[in-house]
């Protein structure tokens, strides 16, 4: 089952937790009703933990099945925390909210245009994955410009065909244009998912929820 829904009446959900394949990490008193959603309707196991003291938890989170990235900001405590679960790569400087600034899935990490070579190289080695250097619909952030699962990336909808051939060049996997939360184009703030399934921001329109199922794999 996939549907809409909400955290504490904000949609924008996708700020608030980060979904991989058998984990959500959700921040710590996240209410009950908005984790067990996720399990279910995903089916992965819910990790609890703030970063950086945070509860932006999508903003500074990315990664895959083989390792997260992760801000440098973020604790030991909370680094013992994500390390049962994966290998971790702190991303320090300036540029370090990783999941603003990488979009990734098991087989491509696009990365902010202007992260530098060596670290978006190193990143893209960390998760056994090709990097590409992009924009979404002009916007750097394309961690929140896009998401990423392993059956398809959904992308702003004001991606151009140069930004979505650059994706298509390292990657094999459907990409379309879509938008959340009734025409937010950041579509990485209001939507989870994973290969298994997904919840989207609770102003999430039915055309929009129909892009998402068609993109990821979902129309029966």
């Amino acid at each position: 089952m996939t549907g809409t829904i909400d955290l504490t009446g904000d949609p924008n959900i996708g700020v608030y937790a980060r979904v991989f394949e058998d984990i959500a990490i959700v921040y710590p008193g996240a209410p009950e009703g908005f984790t067990a959603t996720l399990a279910q309707e995903l089916d992965i196991e819910i990790v609890s933990t703030f970063i950086q003291g945070s509860s932006i938890i999508g903003s500074l989170v990315a990664g895959n099945s083989r390792g997260l990235v992760v801000s440098g900001l973020a604790t030991d405590a909370e680094l013992s925390v994500l390390s049962e679960y994966r290998d971790i790569f702190l991303l320090e400087g300036a540029m370090n909210a990783a999941g603003n600034v990488i979009l990734a899935n098991d087989y491509v990490a696009a990365v902010h245009p202007e992260m530098e070579f060596d670290v978006a190289e190193e990143i893209g080695s960390f998760l056994g994955v090709p990097v590409v250097r992009l924009t979404l619909g002009g916007i750097k952030t394309v961690g929140m410009a896009g998401f990423a699962t392993n059956k398809g990336i959904l992308v702003h909808p004001r991606a151009n065909d140069t930004e979505i051939a650059n994706l298509e060049r390292v990657v094999d996997l459907p990409i379309g244009l879509g938008s959340v939360n009734m025409g937010g184009g950041l579509v990485g703030t209001g939507l989870l998912a994973n290969s298994k399934g997904y919840v989207a921001g609770s102003a999430t329109t039915g055309f929009e929820l129909g892009r998402i199922e068609e993109v990821f794999g979902f129309l029966e």
